[in-house]
Parts: C-alpha cells; sequence; structure tokens
C-alpha cells in the first residue's frame, strides 16, 4: 500500500552498496574473516616468541611454517596497506610489533 511504514534513510540511496553493507555489518557485530586471522596470528607470535628462548630452532621452525600459511591467507583477504610480511626464526621479535 502507498504511503505504508516508514522511509528509508536519504544514505541507502547514496554511496557504495559495500560499503552500506560493512556499517551494517560492523554495527551488528561481525569481524571480517581477515580481522580473526590477525588475531590468530598474534597470540601464536606471542606464543612463538615465548618458547624460543628455550626450545629448539626445528621445533619452532614447523610451528613458524604453519603461520606463515596463516599470514599468507591473511595477506590475500585483508586491506593491502595492512599486509604484513611472513615470520622466521631470526624475526620473530620484530614480529611482535607488527600482529600488535
Amino acid at each position: 500500500m502507498a504511503g505504508q511504514g516508514k522511509p528509508l534513510p536519504q544514505e541507502y540511496f547514496s554511496g557504495d552498496t559495500f560499503q552500506h553493507f560493512q556499517r551494517i555489518a560492523k554495527d551488528a557485530g561481525y569481524k571480517p574473516h581477515w580481522l580473526k586471522l590477525q588475531h590468530e596470528i598474534r597470540d601464536e607470535v606471542i606464543a612463538i616468541a615465548a618458547i624460543h628462548a628455550t626450545d629448539t630452532a626445528t621445533v619452532l621452525e614447523s610451528r613458524i611454517e604453519k603461520l606463515n600459511e596463516k599470514v599468507f591467507e591473511y595477506n590475500k583477504s585483508c586491506p593491502a596497506p595492512m599486509q604484513k610480511e611472513s615470520v622466521s626464526v631470526s624475526n620473530i621479535e620484530a614480529a611482535i610489533d607488527w600482529w600488535k
């Protein structure tokens, strides 16, 4: 029926549809996949750095290899300015700062 209901806000008719989706999703508490990955990677980098002094490099290398798979997936899905380097035993301390 004509004239029924509330009129839609003017912002629905202007701008980018994707931006509208992002705002609505953010308001609903949705987190993008790359943001979840960022938190997982940060926690793993901190865990690896904590055992770095006591463990052998061979054990760390396998964990870092799995971590770098997540870093690669993160870099494919996050905005370009937020992409990060892969992690290695030699740069584990610097990686803590990158992923904070």
